[in-house]
């Protein structure tokens, strides 16, 4: 089948912006909600000869999602093509009873609920709305609407925070059983408000990573979740039936898909082409009503870029990565090397070419192991 068969879609509007926070926002603009949504359809309606026939996933992401005013984010889903994973973030003050059913009704699949940490002191500091109460009564809202794939984000490497605080968020994590984690660190961009408020503190915090993505991994693992890229669990097949919970969306991302973004700031990547969209608001909703592509930064992609990529990504996930797929892209030798340090391993698997794969402590040191590898 060929075109994309993974869709973006930017939805920036949030009640705040968060002082850590980097990605295309928009605070507020309630009365711009409609005409925003009409744009990302209008987008979507010229952009459609890049898309598959039919998609394996469509993710709505922000921004908060579901901070759009609920009419507009009603009809966008609808809007939308097919697809066999539909997954939208969620902030947990946005999640009432009535938005989960919502959600539910027009055929979302799984929800992506942006906790970040269940203590209160470490929310205030990460200027989130939520209080814990608030995020446990959305994940059950969540729930009461039968959703069966909820995934929870959380961040750990917060100024202030202790080891027994991310031992607390482990543990009530895994209290609500969520069917998938994603645990991010704390990245602050310089010179943003946040760094400035918390700069000692996060060189500080910096120091204890390497412990803290330890306890994570370590308590994830032991409840049964399947370590299968660098930040992400899901439950194994055997402790929910034969389903795979992976994030397929990010799958795509990982192994090298094409997909298409719509929105401001969306990136695109399909074939040689990458491309990214205009991150104001005004210019793109201007564009789109006038029946026009909003403006974009392209960049050619060359093959050696995209094998780079590939096994830069694909090196995240607990599969691995053929090795066919990696040879144009990593240094002989610097793979031997790392094979003799049990950093790195090729192995078999079932009868399929050879596969490079991190080992477990490989993948703890993480991108510095792939980057020794890279031509």
């Amino acid at each position: 089948m060929s075109g994309a068969r993974h869709l973006y879609v930017h939805l920036p509007f949030c009640a705040a912006r968060c002082g850590y926070c980097d990605f295309v926002t928009v605070v507020g603009r309630h009365a711009r909600h409609g005409e925003y949504v009409d744009a990302l359809i209008a987008e979507l309606k010229l952009e459609c000869g890049v898309l598959a026939e039919r998609l394996e996933t469509v993710f709505l992401g922000g921004g908060t999602p579901t901070f759009t005013e609920a009419g507009a984010l009603q009809r966008l889903l609808r809007a939308l093509p097919s697809c066999e994973e539909l997954t939208v973030e969620a902030n947990p003050e946005t999640v009432t009873p009535d938005l989960a059913s919502l959600l539910a009704e027009e055929g979302v699949t799984r929800v992506s609920l942006g906790a970040q940490t269940f203590q209160p002191h470490l929310l205030e500091t990460l200027e989130r709305r939520a209080s814990p109460e608030v995020v446990r009564r959305a994940f059950y809202h969540l729930r009461d609407a039968s959703f069966d794939n909820i995934s929870l984000d959380l961040i750990y490497g917060i100024p202030g925070q202790s080891t027994s605080d991310l031992e607390r968020d482990i543990d009530e994590a895994l209290t609500l059983a969520p069917e998938h984690l994603s645990w991010y660190e704390l990245e602050a961009k310089p010179g943003t408000r946040f760094t400035h408020v918390h700069g000692e503190e996060l060189v500080r915090q910096a120091e204890e990573m390497e412990e803290y993505f330890e306890r994570v991994v370590d308590g994830m693992t032991r409840a049964g979740y399947r370590w299968y890229e660098t930040a992400n669990f899901c439950l194994a097949p055997a402790r929910h039936g034969a389903r795979d919970l992976r994030s397929r969306h990010n799958l795509g991302y990982w192994l090298g898909r094409d997909y298409l973004g719509l929105g401001i700031g969306a990136v695109s990547t399909v074939g040689a082409e990458r491309w990214r969209n205009t991150p104001r608001l005004g210019a793109y909703l201007e564009a789109l009503t006038g029946g026009q592509r909003p403006l974009r930064d392209v960049e050619d992609l060359s093959a050696a870029v995209k094998r780079e990529e590939r096994v830069m990504l694909g090196l995240r996930l607990d599969e691995g990565l053929p090795l066919a797929d990696a040879t144009d892209a990593i240094d002989p030798r610097a793979l031997d090397r790392l094979v003799a340090a049990d950093l790195v391993r090729v192995r078999p698997a079932n009868g399929a070419p050879p596969a490079l794969v991190l080992t477990s402590r490989g993948r703890r040191l993480g991108g510095g192991v792939t980057a020794e590898l890279l031509v």
